[in-house]
């Protein structure tokens, strides 16, 4: 297999550096990170019947209700 250089900008080689495991060269991190087989809807609704929509819900219901009474109380 053949080799190609490319040129990066000090940000994106940061974030890659950041994605970098120990023993790890770039090329291994840059397949690892792409995959041969990324699929973007893997995972998608894997959050599904785990509660955390009500969970959400809730905390937004509470979070709204406390900024109306803090309103109020300026009022």
């Amino acid at each position: 297999m053949g080799t190609k250089t490319i040129t990066v900008t000090e940000e994106a080689y940061d974030r890659l550096k950041e994605h970098k495991r120990e023993g790890e060269s770039f090329t291994e991190t840059i397949l690892r990170i792409t995959g041969e087989n990324r699929n973007v809807m893997k995972g998608f609704g894997s959050w599904e019947n785990t509660g955390l929509r009500d969970e959400v819900e809730s905390y937004r219901k509470e979070y709204t209700r406390d900024l109306e009474e803090r309103a109020n109380e300026l009022s």
